[in-house]
């Protein structure tokens, strides 16, 4: 299956900038252009890449989906909180979604004793970060012992 290919001219004349501009954006590296000839093409792919979009849907195409979660885990001290930051980056960097990296940001509040965690990916692979979260905090051997902290 062959992707959809533009020429310098479609791509100006789609976002409204110079044929210059454009050029200017392939050289700098900013847009991935395959040369034929005399001539540059842009992938759809690379387009949407310029533009931050993913262009309207293909027929037959899947629609993707984005999941952020935030998770707040009191009374954990320094040592906890770095384990399971160790962890949680492990299993996000074990994702089975190509092309969709899993995303964690990580924040301990020393004074408090609480950690922040931020999630933000597939639904399906953060659901399973989130279930390796769980099984390691409640476990019979978790870092909260079994025990939930009150509310």
């Amino acid at each position: 299956m062959s992707e959809e290919m533009y020429s310098v001219e479609q791509v100006a004349d789609r976002l409204g900038l110079h044929v210059r501009t454009v050029r200017g954006y392939i050289r700098s590296g900013r847009l991935r252009a395959v040369r034929i000839g005399k001539q540059y093409r842009i992938a759809r792919a690379d387009l949407d890449a310029l533009t931050g979009g993913a262009g309207p849907p293909r027929p037959g195409g899947r629609a993707t989906v984005e999941v952020s979660s935030i998770v707040q885990v009191d009374g954990i001290d320094r040592s906890g909180a770095d384990r399971l930051g160790t962890l949680l980056l492990a299993g996000a960097n074990t994702n089975h979604t190509p092309g969709h990296p899993l995303r964690v940001q990580i924040v301990h509040d020393g004074e408090r004793g609480r950690m922040k965690i931020v999630i933000l990916g597939d639904a399906a692979a953060t659901a399973e970060l989130l279930q390796l979260l769980d099984a390691v905090l409640h476990g019979d051997n978790g870092l909260l012992g079994g025990e939930v902290p009150d509310a």
